[in-house]
């Protein structure tokens, strides 16, 4: 038996508005904040100190935000639906609505709101509305992406 790698991604044309993709769940550990603090640099007290975050507004330590829209990067990746067919993240809006505490578990979703060819780029420019929820389905993060995909071969 032969098996050959076949990509997920799906190139611009396939793309249809209203399109949407649910990502698996992940629970945020500290682990996952201490790790973020030490590749970004970012100490922040709220994020580290759990005395000082203890008496802080949210009574606790939270999650980097930036931490959580990569994680929510990442959870989108793995659904695989630009797999391989992703040329670039051209641009994003972002809006941080609800901290995102340790041991909460955040999933991803997307919606394909717009979709307009750029053929000089060979390929087509595809707006995501994306949510990232809680364990509630509270959304913690939202916003939209847009990327440039590649067309068809051919």
């Amino acid at each position: 038996m032969t098996h050959t790698y076949t990509p997920r991604g799906h190139y611009f044309e396939e793309m249809e508005i209203g399109d949407v993709a649910v990502s698996a769940g992940r629970t945020i550990t500290e682990a996952d904040i201490v790790s973020f603090a030490g590749l970004s640099g970012d100490f922040t007290q709220i994020h580290t100190n759990a005395e000082a975050a203890r008496r802080g507004v949210f009574g606790r330590r939270i999650a980097h935000g930036l931490l959580i829209a990569s994680i929510a990067s990442g959870l989108l990746a793995q659904v695989g639906f630009i797999e391989e067919t992703v040329i670039a993240l051209r641009e994003l809006t972002w809006k941080f609505s609800l901290p995102v505490f340790i041991g909460d578990t955040i999933h991803a979703q997307t919606t394909i709101s717009a979709r307009k060819a750029i053929p000089k780029l060979a390929g087509g420019l595809v707006t995501l509305d994306i949510l990232v929820l809680n364990q509630e389905d509270k959304v913690v993060q939202s916003g939209q992406w847009k990327v440039l995909l590649a067309s068809k071969p051919g």
